[in-house]
């Protein structure tokens, strides 16, 4: 009895030193858009969340933005975008470039859960690459899941959709 105790409290710490690692900054936002822009980080833009695009980000979200207005970085067709999404209980923050409207990169800033951080990787994130928003406001190309960072995966998803949603409203009104 007492060797499956050891091994039960073993099992038990080896669980709680996983979750407090998943934890973690892994980029500072002056890091990248300083890499992003080799550099010479262009000064930041502001689109408004109001009338019908506060109504898509709403959609693109599936619930009410928290904040009224997001800044951006561009230089002429690329785009960055640093934006956060509740995962499960903590927010997620993505740096995300848009190219001529399509996805260039997408990289975990900050990931606050205790579960889920396996959507940092670039094995997972690298499926973004040259997605583009669709119509119906959806991804053009299809995202596998990871098991047990359903909630992570779909709160990359939505944001990578609104920068990609955003990035057309900024297009269109310079």
């Amino acid at each position: 009895m007492k060797k499956y105790t050891q091994l039960l409290t073993f099992f038990v710490f080896m669980a709680c030193a996983y979750a407090a690692t998943a934890r973690g900054v892994y980029q500072k936002q002056a890091d990248f858009l300083s890499q992003t822009f080799t550099g010479n980080v262009p000064k930041p833009g502001l689109i408004w969340l109001t009338g019908k695009i506060r109504k898509a980000a709403t959609q693109i979200l599936q619930h009410k933005p928290s904040r009224l207005r997001v800044r951006y970085w561009a230089r002429g067709m690329r785009s960055a975008w640093v934006l956060e999404e509740i995962g499960k209980e903590q927010p997620i923050t993505l740096g995300i470039v848009i190219n001529k409207g399509r996805i260039e990169r997408l990289r975990v800033l900050a990931f606050r859960e205790s579960r889920g951080d396996e959507v940092r990787h670039d094995f997972f994130t690298r499926q973004f690459s040259q997605a583009a928003l669709k119509p119906d406001l959806q991804l053009s190309t299809s995202i596998d899941g990871i098991s047990g960072a359903t909630l992570s995966v779909r709160a990359l998803q939505k944001l990578a959709r609104l920068a990609l949603y955003l990035d057309q409203q900024r297009q269109s009104r310079d």
